[in-house]
């Protein structure tokens, strides 16, 4: 039953935080645009629920700088300064409020990973696409960036056996406590996960 309830949770409150949040996603357009050469938006592919892709839409925060042999730079040196912004207050997630919109996500969930990382996963981690992916999850509010690769599947495997409307309430308090604290962001020099190999 919650599983509908759900759906129409992230409908209503998906549109509600977009008419809301209307000028700041404005205002972040034009200023992305201008500190991106015309492209405030990043598109990926991602798997959602039973690893159907889908296209993940966010703020654009890195420029698309190479190096001689065509490869992008490190993180560190693509990173505009307002891409440092929106990413230090979670800005950059405020456009996947129409994914929410359109079905592919959810408020709250396992996060959307590279779609390269699925024919790596064990059965056991492969259970955190049994729902839709979300904008934050369980592994969000209890070490976000900070922990280890196994310890966020096993968090994200937990969620999606323990779904519920308790649950995804205190997912979205502790989230918005995090967001406005800063919490559990890691800035130092790998500020984002390393890439999962399959042996994590």
């Amino acid at each position: 039953m919650y599983k509908i309830i759900k759906r129409l949770l992230d409908f209503v409150l998906s549109l509600i935080g977009l008419l809301l949040l209307t000028p700041v996603i404005i205002i972040l357009i034009i200023i992305l645009a201008i500190a991106n050469n015309g492209k405030p938006f990043f598109l990926q592919p991602r798997p959602g629920k039973n690893e159907k892709v889908f296209k993940i839409v966010k703020f654009k925060s890195m420029n698309d700088k190479k190096d001689e042999n065509g490869e992008l730079l490190p993180f560190e040196q693509r990173i505009t300064n307002i891409g440092k912004f929106v990413r230090k207050y979670s800005l950059d997630e405020i456009p996947q409020l129409f994914n929410v919109l359109k079905g592919d996500m959810s408020l709250i969930g396992p996060r959307p990973l590279l779609v390269k990382y699925l024919p790596l996963y064990n059965e056991f981690q492969r259970k955190r696409h049994d729902v839709k992916p979300g904008i934050t999850g369980w592994a969000q509010i209890n070490g976000r960036n900070t922990i280890s690769w196994d310890q966020k599947f096993k968090l994200d495997v937990w969620y999606t056996e323990n779904m519920s409307f308790t649950t995804d309430l205190k997912i979205i308090l502790l989230t918005i406590k995090k967001v406005l604290f800063k919490e559990d962001i890691n800035s130092g020099e790998n500020v984002n996960m390393p890439t999962f190999n399959g042996n994590n």
